[in-house]
C-alpha cells in the first residue's frame, strides 16, 4: 500500500503521535537558542536521540540538562562554530557520529546569521562573506558530509531553514535574502539528484513571523507578543523528520502561509 503524500497543510497541521522519533537520531544546528532549541527539545520529547550542534557550549549544556530533566533520551552536546568550521572539521564530525552514535536520520540545519539590514549598493563585504558563509556554505559542507549517514539509514531527512524573503527576495534584506534563495535553491538540486536512487529526502521549512531574538533585531517595533512562539509551529518540524513525510521532497513549506 502506498503512502500518502502529505499536503503542506498536512504538514502545517500535522498531529504528532507519542513516539513517533523513537529510535530516530537528528542533529540540529544551532540547537542552543530559539527556533533551534525548541525543536531539540521537541524532537526528544518524541522519543529522537538530539544531536546539539552550536557555537556556544553553555548554551548547549542548558539545552541538554532540558532534555535529561525532561526524561529525554541522552542528547550529545557537539560545538562547532559554523563561521569558522573548515570542511575537515565537518567531516571529523561526520566520522565522530559513525563511530560513537552510529546511525543519523535526519539534520535540521537551522542555524543562521541576519546579517545587515541595508541597501546592497552598500552591503559591508566581511558582514556580506559572513552571511553567506554560515547560512549557505556551511549548511551545503554539513550536508555534503552527512549524506553518506542518511543514505544508510531508510528515509534520512534533511530540512534547510528559509525564510519569506529566499523565497521572494526583498530590498534592505541584501546577503541574508540571497543566502535563504540559495538554500531552497540547494535543496531543489540536491532533491533532482537524489530522488530516483535513494530515499533522501530534502525540504525547506519557512518558519514565518516568529518569537525570536532574530526576529526582535529585524523588527525592534514589532510587538513580540503578537508573534507565534517556536512552540507553536513544531508541528511541521516533528513531521518532516517523521516517517509520515516519507515522499515529501524538494518542498518550500511555509509554517505560517499569509
Amino acid at each position: 500500500m502506498t503512502q500518502p503524500i502529505l499536503t503542506h497543510d498536512d504538514i502545517r497541521n500535522f498531529s504528532p503521535t507519542s513516539g513517533c522519533l523513537e529510535n530516530k537520531t537528528i542533529l540540529v544546528t544551532g540547537a542552543g537558542d530559539g527556533i533551534g532549541r525548541v525543536a531539540a527539545l521537541t524532537y526528544a520529547s518524541y522519543g529522537a536521540t538530539v544531536l546539539l550542534l552550536g557555537k556556544t557550549q553553555s548554551k548547549l549544556e542548558a539545552v541538554y540538562d532540558e532534555i535529561e530533566s525532561a526524561g529525554g533520551k541522552q542528547p550529545a552536546i557537539m560545538p562547532m562554530n559554523l563561521e569558522t568550521a573548515s570542511y575537515s572539521d565537518m567531516q571529523q564530525l561526520a566520522k565522530l557520529i559513525e563511530t560513537e552514535i552510529g546511525d543519523l536520520h535526519g539534520v535540521l540545519h537551522n542555524a543562521s546569521v541576519l546579517g545587515a539590514l541595508t541597501p546592497l549598493e552598500m552591503y559591508d563585504i566581511i558582514t556580506f562573506e559572513q552571511v553567506i558563509r554560515v547560512n549557505t556554505t556551511a549548511t551545503f559542507m554539513l550536508t555534503q558530509v552527512l549524506m553518506p549517514l542518511l543514505k544508510a539509514v531508510d528515509n534520512g531527512s534533511f530540512v534547510f531553514t528559509s525564510s519569506s524573503v529566499g523565497t521572494h527576495p526583498r530590498a534592505f534584506w541584501g546577503a541574508y535574502a540571497l543566502s535563504k534563495q540559495a538554500v531552497e535553491g540547494m535543496s531543489d538540486i540536491f532533491t533532482q539528484e537524489t530522488q530516483n536512487t535513494t530515499n533522501l529526502r530534502f525540504n525547506c521549512i519557512n518558519p514565518g513571523a516568529t518569537r525570536t531574538n532574530m526576529r526582535a533585531h529585524a523588527y525592534p517595533g514589532e510587538d513580540p507578543m503578537s508573534l507565534k512562539t517556536p512552540e507553536d509551529i513544531m508541528p511541521g518540524y516533528v513531521c518532516l523528520m517523521s516517517d509520515a513525510s516519507i515522499g515529501v521532497r524538494g518542498q518550500v513549506i511555509a509554517l505560517q502561509p499569509k
